[in-house]
Order: structure tokens, then C-alpha cells, then sequence
């Protein structure tokens, strides 16, 4: 979720500087600032501004004294590309902000724009982090902050299944776990959620990884076509076999009788993960793991232009991850 990056958690605070490229995260920001103006005064006027649309003049003319002495949030989105003159005003309004305005700025970060943004903060701005959640990890922390904020309890299992099944569209994942919130009693596990988004968690990439490591080739041919058939990209398919199989190395090679919370501290896995990767790693030899990561760098390899047919690359890795997972018979 968004994270607050100072002390002050005011949403009626003069300035509130929301920045990242989130556009969920960068939506709830100004929706809280909103909330609470009207909560504090019904009659709050809301002004939501687009850069282009916050011409020199503008802001003055906004904040300038009304007869009616009526609160105000102003939102003035992609901050970052407000115009040289209107960058001015700006700065000389945060540096002397008027009561029962409330000014959001929206600021995709980075260095376009980085005068305005050192201007806020300096100015004692209230700050919200709203960045683009690339990593899985990131976007698992948010699915379980989801279900904390709906006051439910979700097994690890169950966010990480939701994770796998919804991808990485945070509306999406906020709405899902809204959904399961609304419709299920008592805890939510792994098993709900896979009643609830049976076809998509079968087509995730994790799931083809999941059955070509436990050496189930006919099945993690048929999620792979539904993965593709579906618009999951190859190379989120490459990369979750990748992970998948790096991670049977990885425990191979643990100490034997180490506990889990110990594995999962070493290897950087949850525990959950320790116990379902112990389950998948059966038939596994070392030069089956190095077999199967070949495989898929030829694969990721095909996928990002070095073949002429992606999927026909893919599909010989998940049959490679498949074979080098059988247990191998000596031979006679």
C-alpha cells in the first residue's frame, strides 16, 4: 500500500505531495485527502487539475479569498510537468499556504520536475510513496496489506495464489481481495481463492512452473497454452520457470534437518514456499537442475528474439523442466 514518508499523517495538511507512478496508490492518496475535507466541511469544493490544465494565473486565481470562505482540496496531477512559470507560483504558494486549502500534488518522482518536488518537501510537505510494485514481493506485501486494511485474516498461501492468479494489476488485486472479503467468512485461504479464480490461477505462469518441476509435462503444457492463449507474456513464463527451478537448487543444497523459518531466512524464500519446494524437489539431481536451466535460457532466449517461434521454445523448455525432474534409472 501506500507509505507514508514523513511524521505528518494529516490528510488536511496544507500540502500533501503523493509520489510514484502507482496510479491505484496515486488515486487513494487524493481520495483521502478528499474523505476527510468532507468529513470536516460537506460543502468542500474539489478541484481536480490535469498539468496543462494549471495555466500561470491558475493557482492564484484558486486560491485567492472567497466571500463564502469555503474549504478547498485542490489536485493538481503530473506535477512534474507543469510548465517553467507555473512551477513559480507554485513554489511560492507552498512556501506560504493558505488555511483550509488543502493542496495535493501528484509527482511521478524522479528528476523531471525534481525543483518543484524539493520545494514541497522543503516546505514541510506531507508525503505519500506511491511507486510501481515491479516485484512480486511487492505486490504480495500489498495483497496482504489489502485484507489487513478489510480487518480479515488471509493465509500466505492464499495471498500468494491471489498474487499468481491476478497478476500484476493492483486495482485488480485490490478489487479480488475486496471480493473474497465480502463473500467468504473466516479465514481465507488458498483453497477459496482457488474456487474463486480457478481458470486464471491455472493459466499463471507460476502454475506452469508448479506442475513442469513436479515433472507433470502434460499438464504444464496445457496451463502453458492457456497461459499464452490467455495474454500472460513468454517472458514472465521463462522467469517463473527459472525461479522455480533455482529454488529446488538452492534447497538441494541447504543444510539437511535446518528448520524452515532458517531456510527461508537463508534462501530469501517465505516459509511457505520452503515446505511446497521440499515437495517438488523429489527426483531432482543436481544435473537435472542444471539441465533444466539451460533449457530455459535457450528458452528466454527464443522468447526475446533470438527465435522464430516463442512458443514452440517454450514449450521445449517445459517438456526439458518436465523430463529433468523424473528420476533418473541407471543404467542396465
Amino acid at each position: 500500500m501506500a507509505t507514508r514518508k514523513n511524521t505528518t499523517d494529516d490528510p488536511l495538511a496544507p500540502l500533501t505531495l503523493a509520489v510514484g507512478q502507482e496510479d491505484l496508490l496515486l488515486d487513494r492518496a487524493v481520495r483521502e485527502v478528499v474523505a476527510a475535507a468532507r468529513a470536516a466541511d460537506p460543502d468542500t469544493d474539489v478541484r481536480d487539475l490535469t498539468s496543462d490544465q494549471l495555466q500561470p494565473g491558475t493557482l492564484v486565481e484558486l486560491t485567492s479569498p472567497s466571500l463564502f470562505s469555503e474549504r478547498k482540496v485542490l489536485v493538481v496531477r503530473n506535477a512534474q510537468d507543469l510548465s517553467a512559470d507555473t512551477v513559480k507560483e507554485v513554489k511560492a504558494y507552498v512556501a506560504a499556504p493558505i488555511e483550509d486549502i488543502a493542496l495535493v500534488l501528484l509527482h511521478a518522482g524522479g528528476a523531471k520536475g525534481k525543483g518543484l518536488l524539493d520545494a514541497a518537501r522543503k516546505a514541510g510537505a506531507r508525503e505519500v510513496a506511491c511507486p510501481k510494485m515491479a516485484k512480486a514481493a511487492d505486490r504480495l506485501a500489498f495483497v496482504r496489506g489489502e485484507f489487513r486494511t478489510l480487518g480479515r485474516s488471509a493465509t500466505p498461501e492464499a495471498c500468494q495464489t491471489l498474487v499468481d492468479a491476478i497478476g500484476s494489476d493492483l486495482r485488480e488485486l485490490a478489487s479480488a481481495a475486496a471480493q473474497l472479503c465480502a463473500d467468504v467468512e473466516g479465514t481465507i485461504d488458498e483453497a477459496v481463492v482457488g474456487r474463486y479464480y480457478t481458470g486464471r490461477a491455472e493459466a499463471s505462469s507460476f502454475t506452469v512452473a508448479d506442475r513442469a518441476v513436479e515433472g507433470r509435462a502434460a499438464e504444464a503444457l496445457e496451463a502453458l497454452r492457456w497461459s499464452l492463449a490467455t495474454g500472460v507474456a513468454p517472458v514472465l513464463i521463462t522467469s517463473a520457470l527459472a525461479q522455480a527451478v533455482r529454488a529446488i537448487g538452492k534447497l538441494a543444497s541447504a543444510p539437511r534437518g535446518a528448520r524452515p523459518a532458517d531456510l527461508a531466512r537463508d534462501l530469501g524464500m517465505p516459509p511457505w514456499k520452503i515446505d511446497r519446494v521440499r515437495q517438488q524437489m523429489r527426483g531432482w539431481s543436481a544435473d537435472g537442475v542444471a539441465d533444466a536451466l539451460l533449457a530455459v535460457a535457450q528458452a528466454d532466449a527464443g522468447v526475446k528474439g533470438g527465435g522464430d517461434d516463442p512458443e514452440y521454445a517454450l514449450e521445449k523448455a517445459v517438456v526439458a523442466v518436465a523430463r529433468a525432474a523424473r528420476p533418473r534409472r541407471p543404467a542396465h
